[in-house]
Formats: C-alpha cells, sequence, structure tokens
C-alpha cells in the first residue's frame, strides 16, 4: 500500500484512491486527454473507479491523484510502476492532466516530486519512461526533461484503434538525476512566475 505524500509549491502528490474517481473522470474521459492512454478511456464513474482500484491493487505500482496546492482540486494522476527494488528500477507512467492544466507547472512539478520519491527516498538507479511513437508532444517533453532516448520497441502494444503502436523508451539514471532535477526546477519556477 502507497502512504506516501509528495509535497511541491503548485501541486501535491497524494496516494491514489476510488474515491477519487469523479475527480478523475472529466480529465479521463476527455478524448484528446486519453489518446496516447494504452487503456481503454473511462466513460462513467463506475468505469474510473474499476480502472483506479486495479492501478492500487497492482503491488508493483505505486499510484498518485495530482492535487493543485492553491484550491486541492484533482487535476491528474501519475504513477511510478513495474518497481522492482531488488534490481534498483521502475517506470514512470499512467500520468493524465486535465486540459486547463497543460502548459502549467503541473507536470513539471509531478515529475519533480516523482523522479525526487525515486531517486532520493527508493534510491533507485534507473527510470525509464515510454510513449507512442506517434505522439510527438510526449517525447518533445521528454527530450525538455533531458531524459536520454533508448531506443523503439517495434509493434509493442496495440492502440484502442485496433492499430500497432511502437513504444520509444527514455531513461534517466541516479548519477543524472542532479542536472535533471536543476533543469526540472528551473522549469518549475519559470512556470510559476510567469
Amino acid at each position: 500500500m502507497n502512504d506516501t505524500y509528495l509535497l511541491g509549491g503548485a501541486v501535491r502528490l497524494v496516494p491514489l484512491s476510488t474515491d477519487h474517481a469523479e475527480a478523475l473522470l472529466p480529465s479521463a474521459s476527455d478524448p484528446e486527454v486519453w489518446r496516447w492512454m494504452p487503456r481503454p478511456r473511462p466513460e462513467n464513474a463506475t468505469q474510473m473507479r474499476v480502472l483506479l482500484g486495479q492501478m492500487i491493487a497492482d503491488p508493483a505500482r505505486r499510484s498518485f491523484a495530482v492535487r493543485r496546492c492553491d484550491n486541492d482540486a484533482v487535476i491528474g494522476s501519475t504513477s511510478l510502476y513495474d518497481l522492482d527494488q531488488a534490481e534498483s528500477r521502475a517506470e514512470i507512467g499512467a500520468t493524465w492532466f486535465d486540459r486547463s492544466c497543460w502548459g502549467g507547472p503541473y507536470n513539471a512539478e509531478s515529475k519533480l516530486l516523482l523522479f525526487s520519491h525515486a531517486f532520493e527516498d527508493l534510491r533507485l538507479a534507473r527510470l525509464a519512461l515510454r510513449t507512442d511513437n506517434l505522439n510527438a508532444r510526449s517525447q518533445r517533453a521528454l527530450d525538455r526533461l533531458g531524459l536520454v532516448y533508448e531506443g523503439t520497441l517495434r509493434s509493442h502494444m496495440r492502440r484502442q484503434d485496433g492499430t500497432r503502436r511502437d513504444s520509444l523508451y527514455y531513461s534517466l539514471l541516479a548519477d543524472e538525476w542532479p542536472t535533471v532535477r536543476d533543469r526540472l526546477r528551473a522549469r518549475v519556477a519559470a512556470k510559476t512566475t510567469a
């Protein structure tokens, strides 16, 4: 069970609960927000609760709801998954934000908090993130974060429309973290004061 809270200036990450279903449904049911997710888009609160329940039940996953600090609104979700502490690695994903929060400090600060937790609290050696080969927006964001492109898994998984997707893998290692941390802190500060 995940009982970790991560606090930033613009957002705080709180353990995900099925009680977050109603608050997360508007963003998760938005076709543009959910466009690149490999899971079916939830269409109602019951489906959202089932999805969140599956995420929470996974023992190798730490899932969070993202809350804005200024008004406590739930604006998205993110997860640390495939957590293997024996091998000192994990992936970050299942991340989405309400479209009204795109371009603000929220995603950058969520990554800052989650990366900090992974490298500084859990003492992991490696984090990986993957994205659909057609998701240019995500690829640009991962490049801006300073992650290293490792390669492409061809025909890796099925998209919701039935087509096959290639998955681009990016990684961040513990010894690279201080440079990325400083870059993320600067991005969050710039977006918060803008």
